[in-house]
């Protein structure tokens, strides 16, 4: 029978070891015995508040309308946003120099007071500089801030400094500056926040500084105590693991650069456990909710298919179809994630599963995410279907209306058996009688609830098997990590008799042999993509645009060659009869946006030339340059390039020094410090953590991961945005 409180409460404090019950934890330090009345007596001082957390930004000080609106670009709304926004780098400021110790060249933190200043005039209208004498024990230096007139009036003979700057030969360029004994109930952060110390520096943008955001974490650090910690105690303390409060507090403001990296390791330990967990849930619902569509093995007619094929399959290939035959004789539904090198084969194998399904008497769909690639994709179908007797059909946004309700009849009655389409494909009144193989083409492009709702148009209660195909090369520890509820499946073994691509990079002054080394190109016979980073010029991006772009070459440098423009801009009929002229080879040069990166499938291209390509990502590089060296020619790449920071310098060293895909996926081991920002983006699938681990990315996460369930049994996307998205997919303002 249970005890009530009192009566606990009237028991002996200490009972002896045996007596029913265990007894009380000895203190933590010096392993005193504690008793029942002292532990009873404890306040209770970490009670967390997360309610604390949704608290408006505006309420911090000094944050007015027009900060809070910054601020909200950033996403950055609540207090607990802030406390979640992690630094993504670090200062070491510890040492305060004297002025007498101040070298030239080098950066350096000086406690000083001001003796006088001035606002020097200057001929440019944009441009103020503020300039003044400021001295210690050890001696003077002239101090100089640009653009920052209304300090004059604040830096009055007397007051103390705390300057950070660079010394150069006319005194000291400050970057950073505190005012010492400043007005305590007027300021938002305490002396030498920005100067000394471990100094944090936090993802900012255009309209809010790093200053601005470190002054309000320091605000908002007292509130770490309000995070629900989520990790065991058993667990942190056999891995060694700060709580999440002390974590949260030391990865903004940490003592040590080697706190800084133990608190960041705690925080991403915490955000991989919860992500591995979702993923295992989502992966269990999925499996124990919906059966899969059983299929029978393999007949006539996928050998037969197989047996047409101008070319033999490579071992990789077989091994994916072997894996893939396992899975779709099975009653649970499969889901593979089948990465491979750039023209490794992918759609062949994608192919194979969709025949299985139509063999089995099924249906089966492949979704990509634009009109030009699921356009392409339908060409590839035809012709590896060419002489099957099986035939596909094409559903886009830009599918006639009469022409639709037709396809949408033989989908729902099942005469149509295999369909190439986009998001069109899974608006509500897009029904199939019995879809058994979805392939879903650049994954990493669709949101949740759109590869969702494929999922959702298996028949009756039954899911269908899917297969993800991506382009890029995965990690194997990112491919256990971001998509660990998928089995995974790498073709990394080109097709017999394909030549390497020569990578180059060059400068301006190397632009006209570059073109000479085209035209011989061309002159053989051969074909040649020029991709630029925009559509059409941009006041705000000085960068190269295709329609601009194409017609300067079309006048110059290649008017004695057919030259036309693509973009994800373009009418989708415009799109495809381009597409059609560079296929045939009537255009023999196509100047593009980087619309073309993925699905791009001419063999007679040999030359991929890439404008400002220290502006694409390592991953688009890739798969530009594997548009071109898909015949038995031989093929280059070549990369205008002027690379201003060090990343951009190492992405375009390893495009050019590395050809495999996989190879290039690997990035070198990073710090602790550094893994919350890779160099090499990607698409994370459950999208939790994006500023940092913590109560609301958790939340994010577990929102995600019911919606996932939970969008199984909702519409698909309305039509409309369908239409928007088969436009294509811009990575950047103007981009494609």
């Amino acid at each position: 029978m249970s005890k009530s409180r009192a009566a606990l409460a009237d028991e002996p404090a200490h009972r002896v070891a045996g007596a029913g019950e265990p007894d009380p934890p000895r203190a933590f330090a010096d392993g005193e015995q504690q008793t029942r009345e002292r532990l009873r007596a404890v306040p209770l001082r970490t009670l967390a508040r997360p309610s604390r957390l949704a608290t408006p930004i505006r309420s911090l000080r000094g944050v007015g309308p027009r900060l809070a609106q910054a601020a909200a670009a950033a996403d950055l709304e609540t207090l607990g946003d802030v406390l979640l926004h992690l630094p993504h780098s670090y200062r070491d400021r510890t040492e305060i120099s004297e002025v007498a110790e101040l070298k030239i060249g080098e950066e350096a933190t000086v406690l000083v007071e001001v003796k006088s200043s001035r606002l020097r005039p200057t001929r440019k209208r944009n441009l103020t500089i503020l300039e003044a004498t400021v001295a210690d024990a050890s001696g003077p230096v002239t101090a100089t801030w640009f653009n920052q007139a209304w300090l004059a009036d604040k830096l009055l003979p007397g007051t103390r400094l705390l300057v950070r700057g660079k010394l150069d030969g006319k005194g000291l360029r400050v970057s950073a500056h505190e005012i010492v004994n400043a007005d305590a109930a007027t300021s938002t952060a305490p002396t030498g926040l920005h100067t000394t110390g471990i100094v944090p520096v936090h993802p900012a943008t255009e309209g809010l500084r790093p200053q601005r955001v470190r002054e309000w974490a320091w605000q908002v650090q007292g509130l770490a105590t309000d995070a629900i910690e989520p990790l065991p105690a058993r667990l942190r303390a056999r891995r060694r693991l700060a709580g999440v409060a002390d974590a949260l507090r030391a990865a903004h403001f940490p003592d040590s650069l080697h706190d800084a990296e133990a608190a960041r390791e705690r925080l991403a330990f915490e955000e991989l456990l919860l992500h591995q967990t979702a993923l295992a849930q989502r992966r269990g619902e999925r499996r124990s909710h919906r059966p899969g569509v059983a299929l029978d093995p393999a007949g006539e007619t996928v050998a037969a298919w197989l047996a047409t094929l101008p070319f033999e399959l490579t071992e990789d290939q077989r091994r994916a179809i072997a894996e893939l035959d396992a899975d779709l004789e099975s009653h649970l539904p499969m889901q593979r994630l089948l990465m491979g090198e750039v023209g490794s084969g992918k759609t062949v194998v994608a192919v194979y599963a969709m025949l299985r399904a139509v063999e089995g008497g099924h249906q089966a769909a492949l979704m990509a995410p634009t009109e030009t690639l699921a356009e392409q994709h339908f060409l590839t179908l035809e012709a590896l279907l060419a002489g099957s007797g099986i035939s596909a059909s094409l559903l886009t946004g830009s599918t006639a209306a009469t022409r639709r309700r037709e396809l949408l009849g033989h989908l729902a009655t099942g005469q149509l058996q295999l369909v190439v389409g986009t998001h069109a494909l899974i608006e509500e009144e897009v029904e199939f009688a019995r879809l058994a193989v979805a392939v879903v083409d650049e994954q990493h492009r669709f949101g949740v609830r759109q590869r969702a709702a494929l999922d959702a148009k298996g028949p009756g209660e039954a899911a269908p098997h899917t297969l993800h195909l991506t382009a890029t090369p995965i990690p194997r520890t990112l491919s256990m990590t971001a998509y660990g509820d998928l089995d995974t499946t790498a073709l990394r073994e080109l097709p017999a008799g394909r030549r390497p691509v020569r990578t180059w990079v060059v400068g301006e002054e190397k632009r006209s042999g570059a073109y000479e080394y085209v035209r011989e190109r061309l002159r053989e016979g051969r074909q040649a993509y020029v991709v630029c980073p925009l559509v059409s010029e941009s006041d705000k991006l000085q960068a190269r645009a295709a329609t601009k772009e194409g017609e300067h070459l079309a006048r110059g440098e290649f008017r004695d060659f057919t030259l036309d423009v693509l973009h994800g801009q373009m009418p989708a009929r415009d799109k495809q009869a381009v597409m059609q002229r560079f296929v045939s080879g009537e255009v023999q040069v196509l100047v593009a946006t980087s619309v073309i990166e993925v699905g791009i499938d001419v063999a007679n291209a040999a030359v991929m030339v890439i404008e400002e390509a220290d502006r694409y990502g390592l991953s688009q590089l890739h798969q530009l340059r594997g548009r071109v060296g898909r015949g038995s020619h031989e093929s280059a790449c070549i990369l205008f390039a002027d690379p201003r920071s060090e990343r951009a310098r190492m992405r375009l060293e390893a495009i050019a020094t590395k050809r495999d895909g996989f190879e290039l996926a690997e990035p070198a081991r990073p710090s602790a410090l550094s893994r919350r920002r890779p160099a090499r983006g990607r698409g994370a699938p459950l999208r939790g953590a994006r500023r940092g681990p913590g109560a609301a990315a958790r939340a994010r996460l577990a929102r995600r991961a019911r919606g996932r369930t939970a969008a199984r049994r909702r519409p698909a996307p309305i039509r409309r945005r369908a239409r928007r998205a088969d436009r294509g997919v811009a990575r950047r303002p103007g981009c494609v």
